[in-house]
């Protein structure tokens, strides 16, 4: 099986309140403290202080709160990031069924929930289920944000993911130049952004052994996070690692070996 290139989509991830502005509360400083022991690599204490503050929430708001549905989001996503995607599910639906009554249909956070929910179906091959939820999610925020919003290019890069995982390059790829197009409006041709939307047109290029225009934006993929983000950061080894398989299937030994050298001591220093 080829190698995927890059991630698979962007989850929303965590859910950020508004009720946190009008009003600090002891439930929104566990979940912030939650995602924090969730980054430092402390599950099991995310997990237990996450559920604290879902209880809590729901007994100062009441069950069907927005920030109940914040808070059950971001406890679904450290189920879901640890390969525990039957404990994410019902917590991703509670979560959508909240925003949809409370915020409406068609609220960027209910977008957030579809996205999230579906790209779990899409990871376990449930893919009927997963496009109707994605392109839902992408009219969503079309319509409240514009056609050109950055965050229209996240929902777009999960759709084309979609596609591609299933081998539909045709469909991936008008798909992922236009969330190209956007990061690079909106952004700049050089932020981390645009070069994570080249990485992944890239690998379709590579999916389909169209291997000069993907070594092309490859590179350029590289030096836009070199740049920006550092020669020692994870996302240059991600690319040096796509690269490293790009050259290897080209017969390049000599690039392939640098690619794949560099990146192990990139990962090295970043286990240290």
């Amino acid at each position: 099986m080829k190698k995927m290139w890059l991630l698979y989509f962007a989850w929303a991830v965590f859910s950020t309140s508004v009720y946190a502005q009008q009003q600090e509360n002891v439930w929104n400083k566990m979940g912030d403290l939650a995602t924090q022991l969730y980054q430092q690599g402390e599950y099991d204490k995310a997990v237990a202080l996450a559920k604290n503050a879902i209880a809590m929430a729901e007994r100062e708001l009441g069950p069907e709160h927005p920030e109940v549905a914040g808070l059950l989001n971001n406890l679904a996503v450290i189920y879901d990031t640890q390969g525990q995607p039957m404990l994410a599910l019902p917590l991703y639906q509670r979560a959508l069924s909240i925003r949809e009554n409370s915020m409406g249909p068609d609220h960027v956070s209910v977008a957030d929930s579809l996205s999230n929910i579906a790209i779990l179906y899409s990871t376990q091959g449930q893919f009927a289920k997963a496009e109707p939820m994605l392109k839902r999610a992408l009219a969503i925020n079309e319509m409240a944000l514009g056609p050109n919003h950055p965050d229209i290019a996240l929902a777009l890069n999960n759709l084309g993911t979609f596609y591609a995982m299933q081998g539909e390059y045709a469909k991936a790829e008008p798909v992922y130049k236009r969330a190209l197009s956007i990061r690079e409006s909106a952004l700049g041709p050089d932020h981390p952004d645009v070069a994570a939307s080249l990485a992944n047109l890239a690998g379709l290029y590579d999916a389909q052994d169209k291997n000069a225009e993907a070594e092309k934006l490859y590179q350029r993929a590289l030096a836009i996070n070199e740049k920006a983000l550092g020669p020692n950061h994870p996302d240059v080894a991600m690319t040096l690692e796509n690269m490293a398989t790009l050259y290897s299937k080209t017969g390049n030994k000599a690039k392939e070996t640098s690619c794949k050298s560099r990146a192990e001591k990139i990962r090295a220093l970043a286990g240290k």
